[in-house]
């Protein structure tokens, strides 16, 4: 994003023509109390050949996201009338298939992995640029074909069992739910457990960007919470294994 030298007022550059993805037409909700920012948000998914909408409260979003069939929301986390995770947490008791991209200028592991656990799907900090924007949403509606499927339930060391299929996981007599991402994961690590699986491979086959040359640290924050889910101690985590330098490879 380039300022201007008026403050908060955000002028956006859209990427050109040949290198949009314009072949979509979801319904995307744009939550963000910023109204220069959302309005810009807005212009650049319309310009994509996205069908946006803008909200700037928290509860009228929650409304919105009740009544409407929005494929997906750009849900900024400091709103009035009711903050962004708690809006994302009432959209997940109602609508599962809804992604969610959290918008926020919050950028801390805990911030982010309480938004994950709510049930985003991925982040963007302020301020981005409209490029790397489209991009990231494109990304959520892209699926590849999975060839093989891992068992539907895992049984794991200390007791702990994961059944792919519910998105549970059951430890010390608990029942600790997975987010679907935390899902996708932990399938494409069990799925490739004879190689390292590396930030790079994750990033395009479990978000499904069409590119992985881009700074975040979603996997690593999602990795996180799936080791403190799933490992007997996440604080030594044997399961989810760090090869370094190169990525994670599950234990075998």
């Amino acid at each position: 994003m380039r300022y201007s030298t008026a403050p908060k007022v955000p002028v956006w550059v859209y990427p050109p023509a040949d290198a949009r993805d314009t072949s979509m037409t979801q319904n995307i909700l744009i939550v963000e109390d910023e109204v220069d920012l959302a309005l810009g948000i807005r212009d650049a998914l319309s310009h994509a050949g996205f069908r946006a909408e803008v909200v700037h409260d928290g509860k009228v979003a929650l409304e919105y996201l009740k009544k409407g069939a929005y494929d997906l929301v750009v849900l900024d986390l400091m709103l009035p009338g009711l903050n962004g995770i708690d809006v994302l947490r009432e959209l997940r008791k109602v609508r599962q298939d809804t992604r969610v991209l959290i918008l926020t200028a919050l950028a801390s592991e805990d911030d982010l992995l309480k938004g994950f656990q709510a049930g985003a799907d991925d982040y963007l900090t302020k301020p981005c640029s409209p490029r790397e924007l489209v991009a990231r949403v494109e990304a959520q509606f892209r699926r590849r074909a999975i060839d093989s499927q891992p068992p539907a339930r895992l049984e794991l060391p200390g007791g702990i069992s994961v059944d792919l299929a519910r998105l549970e996981v059951h430890r010390d007599n608990q029942l600790i739910p997975l987010t679907p991402r935390e899902g996708d994961i932990l399938e494409y690590l069990v799925r490739h457990r004879d190689r390292v699986v590396t930030r790079d491979d994750l990033l395009l086959d479990v978000w499904h960007y069409k590119s992985a040359n881009v700074e975040t640290r979603t996997v690593d924050i999602h990795i996180v919470g799936l080791r403190r889910k799933v490992e007997p101690d996440p604080a030594k985590p044997s399961l989810i294994q760090t090869v370094r330098g190169k990525g994670y490879r599950w234990f075998s």
